[in-house]
């Protein structure tokens, strides 16, 4: 499964390989990273259907993760990708507009690692 995460905080990259380190070893899980909506839209085209999951930040500067999701959710629809949408406030108005917007699923920071572990095995094995 390939799953492109983006998030303009640096360390999620570190962070992710860090705690996916068996997955990624055993070839499960594949990740590339983006710190902006910018650079997530580039990737895509760069590789175009290659991240079937998308773990997306709300809150970035430039394009936001809702924006991107917009995007993402009017392009790419042969089928679309999976997109989480990620942010460390967790209240009602985020959460009805990324749902609105159609993201599959939705996480707040501090991410429970195992809770997301198991949220993208259970995409792995759909």
């Amino acid at each position: 499964m390939n799953i492109l995460v983006v998030d303009d905080e640096q360390d999620m990259q570190l962070l992710f390989e860090q705690r996916f380190r068996k997955e990624i070893r055993e070839k499960q899980m594949r990740f590339a990273f983006a710190n902006s909506g910018e650079e997530a839209l580039a990737y895509m085209r760069a590789h175009h259907h290659e991240a079937v999951l998308i773990l997306s930040d709300i809150n970035m500067p430039g394009m936001s993760g809702l924006e991107l999701l917009q995007h993402i959710k009017e392009k790419y629809e042969t089928p679309p990708p999976v997109v989480m949408m990620v942010t460390a406030y967790g209240d009602e108005e985020n959460y009805n507009n990324a749902m609105r917007l159609g993201a599959n699923d939705f996480l707040t920071k501090p991410l429970d690692f195992s809770l997301l572990r198991d949220k993208l095995k259970t995409q792995l094995h759909d």
